[in-house]
């Protein structure tokens, strides 16, 4: 398991439903690009924010040459996230 913090983002700015991401450190992107990689070059991951965990998968980058990991909006209301908030974050490979 792999614990990193990360600033939460939108991907469209202030467009309503816009999703949101944190954007994963260089050390735990380097990691990543080691295992097997999926479609679109996807790794497969649980993800746990405070009390919050769940299955879903971080993509590349190009532009950062690092990972995003994608914040589901039941995630962010349950442990009272927005845009801007640096966050702790736990990551193992699912």
């Amino acid at each position: 398991m792999k614990e990193l913090a990360a600033e939460i983002f939108s991907w469209d700015g202030d467009q309503p439903g816009s999703w949101r991401f944190a954007r994963l450190p260089p050390d735990v992107a380097d990691e990543l690009r080691m295992v097997e990689r999926r479609g679109f070059g996807s790794v497969k991951v649980r993800a746990t924010i405070g009390g919050t965990s769940w299955l879903t998968s971080v993509f590349p980058e190009k532009a950062s040459e690092s990972f995003l990991l994608p914040i589901k909006k039941a995630v962010r209301i349950a442990e009272g996230i927005d845009d801007g908030d640096v966050v702790a974050i736990q990551l193992e490979l699912a």
